[in-house]
């Protein structure tokens, strides 16, 4: 398939989905996470045409979504039928990405998610010379960590050039 050099307009992200295995549990850590109410919780749909689309025999789920202030929506999805298996990705690993959160106060979420029982993958991280370039990137706070089904997260506090 050609693609030609004409402008798609794919200019921001509309939704990430992400696959739970309990939607309850997964709705409290992305509370306790954001700090937002879900906008929807507990909603189902079954549709076999629809679970075709994402290439399954058919789709019964629950779902909820958290709307991030830039539009970005968090759709939590328990797919209860077909249940799946957790996909155990570590960052390392081909085809693994991570969702990163920008907070303008990284110790208030970072203190936040420990009080609310939840650990981190390692310390906390701030880019240093000699370990990172561009330059620009110097200062720049990070925290890893995983939600309840092993879904790679951060929290990142730009400084320099990755705050533009």
């Amino acid at each position: 398939m050609a693609v030609s050099g004409a402008a798609m307009n794919l200019t921001r992200a509309a939704h990430v989905g992400i696959s739970v295995a309990d939607l309850d549990v997964s709705v409290a850590f992305y509370r306790a996470l954001t700090g937002r109410e879900p906008v929807v919780a507990g909603e189902t749909m079954h549709s076999d045409p629809f679970g075709r689309s994402q290439g399954l025999p058919t789709a019964k789920l629950r779902y909820a979504t958290i709307n991030l202030d830039n539009g970005l929506g968090i759709d939590l999805i328990e797919f209860q039928e077909p249940r799946g298996e957790r996909t155990g990705g570590m960052a390392n690993r081909p085809g693994s990405m991570h969702l990163c959160f920008r907070v303008d106060d990284f110790d208030a979420v970072y203190q936040r998610m420990k009080e609310a029982g939840y650990g981190f993958l390692g310390d906390d991280y701030t880019f240093v010379a000699g370990e990172v370039t561009p330059d620009a990137a110097l200062g720049t706070r990070v925290a890893y960590f995983n939600d309840p089904d092993g879904t790679n997260l951060e929290i990142i506090q730009p400084r320099g050039g990755f705050a533009g």
